[in-house]
């Protein structure tokens, strides 16, 4: 064994510095690499960003499903009035302005509601308002005011008016303002059920 001890290079010293370089490389490589740091950091940045929004679109979903269960409500309760055996379809032709239009009323004897449609009115000039009236057996009584919404149709749900006597009509006038507490205006149509 002691041969190939002697075959062997001889020792050398090792250059002035290669130590504190070695130890200098080892510890470098020791260190624990920053990367993973910074990814974690830019995860947690993205997972709170999707967070947030999520929170956001999960509001506004819910925004507009209360809004659709709103609205979903509201025709069921108009097609129900529509549909009732109790409806009586009255079509009353208007002119205002010289502009030919039309009153439609859906009443519903059985839950004492109507559905009133105005097509084509005339604009209303400036101040005024059109303004629906319930006949009854004791008088008139104010049922809506509608402003003038151009080519749209006004639509207007009414409950008959309590402690007024019985509808046996109804009316529209042109009124001032937000409207009157009795008819003061030109009269658009006057209609005995």
């Amino acid at each position: 064994m002691t041969d190939w001890m002697g075959m062997s290079a001889a020792p050398r010293t090792p250059p002035a510095g290669l130590k504190a370089r070695v130890l200098a490389r080892a510890g470098a490589a020791g260190a624990p690499p920053r990367w993973p740091l910074a990814l974690a950091a830019g995860l947690a940045l993205a997972a709170a960003g999707f967070a947030w929004w999520g929170r956001v679109e999960a509001l506004r979903v819910a925004d507009v499903q209360g809004r659709l269960t709103q609205m979903a409500a509201a025709y069921r309760d108009t097609l129900s009035l529509l549909r009732s055996p109790g409806t009586r379809v009255i079509q009353i032709p208007v002119s205002t302005n010289g502009q030919a239009g039309a009153v439609t009323i859906f009443a519903d004897t059985m839950s004492h509601r109507w559905l009133v449609t105005c097509h084509h009115l005339a604009p209303n000039q400036p101040g005024q308002v059109y303004q629906l009236w319930f006949i009854t057996t004791t008088g008139m009584a104010s049922a809506a005011v509608i402003a003038e919404a151009g080519n749209v149709p006004m639509v207007k749900e009414l409950e008959m008016p309590k402690g007024a006597g019985t509808v046996v009509g109804a009316a529209m006038s042109i009124e001032p303002g937000a409207g009157s507490s009795a008819p003061t205006g030109p009269m658009v149509f006057h209609y005995m059920l």
